[in-house]
C-alpha cells in the first residue's frame, strides 16, 4: 500500500514536470509573442518597484539625519546675560526638553560674517542686528508632530523670546512626503498588478480559443476540466516568472545607469551616500509577484471561457 502511495506520488509529479515543460516548449515555439507579452508584465512590475527602490533609498537619506526637531529661539535685543541666563535655566527644567545650548549676539554676528564674507560691510553698522540664540532640542529623540508644535507654541509665548524657530519642519514635511508617495506607489502596483492579470488573461483567452477543437476532442475522450486547465495555468506561471526576471533586468540596467551619477551628486555636498540596489531582494520577490499573478491571471480566464467550449 505504501509502495502504491509512493508510486502515485511519483507519477503525479511526473505529470505536472511533464506539463510544465510541455506548457514552457510552446512559449519557445512561439517567441515573438511570448517576448511581446513577457516585457509588457516585465515593465508594468519595474515600475512600482523601481519607486520602491527610490523611496526606500530616499528613506535611508532622511534616516541618515537627526530625527530630533532642533529649536531655534531668537531672543530680544533688549535682554541681559542674567535675564539669559535665568531663562536658559528655566528652559532646561522643563520635563520635555533636553539639550539647550546658547550663542550670544556677537558670537552670532562673527558666525555670519565668516560665512557671508561680508566683515566690512557689517563694521560699519551702528550697532549688531543680529540676536542671541539659543538652541534646544526635545528630551525624546522620536517627538510625534503634536509634542513639537506645543512645545514651539510655549516657547514662543516667553515674553523674553522674539521669534521660535522649528529648523527641521523640512525634514518633517519630507517625511510625510515619502508617506503620501508610499500610499501612491501602493496604489499605482495594484493598478499595474490588475494590468497584469488583464495581459496573462487576454493571452490565456486567445490560448483557449486557437485550442478550442482540442479541447473539444479532450474532452470527448474523457479528460477533466482540471486536467484541461493544467497547461493554461502553467502557461501563466511561465509568463508571470519570465516576466518577473525581466522586470528585475530592467531595475538593473537602470539602477547601474544611475548609480555612478549619484554619488557623483552625493560628493558634490560631502556625503558618501551609495545608491541601495535591493537587487538580491527584488530578485526573489518580482518573480514571486509574476508566477503569482500570471497563475491568477490563467485561472480567472480558464475558469471563464473553458466551460463555454463543449463538444457538440
Amino acid at each position: 500500500m505504501k509502495k502504491r502511495f509512493s508510486f502515485s506520488v511519483k507519477n503525479y509529479l511526473l505529470r505536472h514536470l511533464q506539463v510544465l515543460l510541455f506548457s514552457l516548449g510552446r512559449l519557445w515555439r512561439q517567441p515573438f509573442s511570448s517576448l511581446m507579452t513577457t516585457a509588457v508584465i516585465g515593465i508594468a512590475l519595474a515600475l512600482p518597484a523601481g519607486l520602491f527602490v527610490l523611496l526606500q533609498n530616499v528613506n535611508h537619506v532622511s534616516a541618515e539625519w537627526d530625527d530630533a526637531s532642533q529649536i531655534s529661539l531668537f531672543l530680544e535685543q533688549d535682554l541681559s546675560e542674567k535675564q539669559i541666563q535665568q531663562l536658559q535655566n528655566k528652559i532646561k527644567s522643563w520635563p520635555n526638553v533636553g539639550e539647550v545650548s546658547y550663542q550670544t549676539a556677537t558670537q552670532s554676528l562673527d558666525e555670519f560674517r565668516a560665512l557671508s564674507g561680508l566683515g566690512s560691510l557689517l563694521d560699519s553698522l551702528p550697532d549688531n542686528p543680529l540676536p542671541a540664540v539659543m538652541t534646544l532640542f526635545p528630551a525624546e529623540e522620536k517627538v510625534s508632530d503634536e509634542a513639537i508644535q506645543a512645545l514651539l507654541a510655549e516657547l514662543s509665548a516667553l515674553p523674553e523670546v522674539a521669534q521660535a524657530q522649528l529648523d527641521m519642519a523640512w525634514l518633517q514635511r519630507l517625511r510625510s512626503i515619502n508617506e503620501l508617495l508610499e500610499r501612491g506607489i501602493s496604489l499605482l502596483g495594484l493598478l499595474l498588478s490588475l494590468s497584469v492579470l488583464l495581459v496573462i488573461g487576454n493571452t490565456i483567452r486567445l490560448a483557449i480559443l486557437n485550442r478550442q477543437s482540442e479541447i473539444k476532442v479532450m474532452k470527448l475522450v474523457g479528460a477533466t476540466d482540471r486536467f484541461i486547465r493544467r497547461p493554461f495555468l502553467y502557461t501563466g506561471f511561465w509568463y508571470g516568472f519570465i516576466g518577473g526576471l525581466f522586470a528585475w533586468s530592467i531595475l538593473l540596467l537602470v539602477l547601474s545607469l544611475l548609480s555612478q551619477p549619484v554619488h557623483n551628486l552625493a560628493s558634490l555636498y560631502g556625503s558618501e551616500f551609495n545608491l541601495q540596489w535591493f537587487t538580491g531582494l527584488l530578485l526573489l520577490y518580482l518573480p514571486l509577484a509574476g508566477i503569482f499573478l500570471g497563475i491568477v491571471g490563467a485561472w480567472i480566464a480558464v475558469g471563464r471561457h473553458l466551460h463555454a467550449i463543449e463538444p457538440n
